[in-house]
């Protein structure tokens, strides 16, 4: 994306530049014998215009339009927009399936539930992707096969929810509590949980690359067993 704008800048730019008349040399006049005659040297001239040219009003457009909203939650460089406090939490603090899917995790606008209170809600097979949590109560929360892709999940407490058979890439769980949650067959390709609190999680079946699983075994809360299972959660997560 940046280096889109870049390059309208760019062309912006060069589109509103003024080419400017190169002059000719003066007339020659030969020293030979024969009569003489005079020789025109030129460059192509390009007139000047102040005039905006199309391609300087379509550059400017895609610069003035608005970009769509997206998350991704391992992007570090991501800065948050103050919450929107002018819409009441009942209607601000509502999970809804996207219709775009994942593939991009965009949507019209923001799909922003932080400080909310959700405990026990019912997201069972819904696509969350793009959403962005920050200090919300999901805990208790059904979460078996939705899709949350790119999802900014940050200290939010997901105490004993279940995200069974659930696909959650891309996503970052950083400083979130998922003590006690169930990861079952669920896929986490891409997903961080630096600094998560996942002490008696149940990893059991989850599909989650090497480089990120080799995170995930340092986390120093990947301990306990899985109060509904009886399962370890360090051997769960194949550490």
């Amino acid at each position: 994306m940046k280096v889109l704008i870049l390059l309208t800048v760019i062309s912006t730019i060069q589109s509103f530049s003024f080419l400017k008349t190169t002059p000719s040399p003066p007339h020659q006049h030969s020293t030979s014998s024969r009569p003489s005659k005079n020789v025109l040297h030129s460059t192509p001239t390009a007139q000047s215009s102040k005039t905006p040219t199309l391609s300087s009003l379509i550059a400017l457009s895609l610069l003035l339009s608005p970009l769509t909203a997206h998350a991704d939650g391992d992007t570090k460089t991501f800065k948050l927009p103050p919450i929107d406090r002018s819409q009441p939490s009942s209607t601000r603090c509502v999970l809804k399936s996207s219709a775009i899917g994942q593939s991009n995790a965009a949507r019209d606008s923001l799909f922003d539930l932080r400080e909310c209170s959700l405990s026990g809600s019912n997201a069972k097979g819904m696509d969350l992707s793009g959403v962005i949590l920050e200090n919300t109560d999901l805990s208790n929360t059904d979460f078996t096969d939705a899709v949350i892709s790119k999802g900014y999940l940050h200290t939010t407490n997901f105490k004993n929810s279940d995200f069974t058979n659930a696909v959650i890439d891309r996503g970052s769980f950083k400083g979130s509590d998922l003590s006690q949650a169930s990861f079952k067959n669920t896929v986490l390709t891409g997903t961080n949980f630096d600094d998560a609190n996942v002490e008696g999680a149940d990893f059991t079946e989850s599909a989650i690359g090497d480089f990120d699983a080799r995170r995930l075994c340092k986390n120093p809360t990947l301990k306990g067993v899985n109060e509904k299972t009886g399962v370890d959660t360090r051997e769960s997560a194949g550490c």
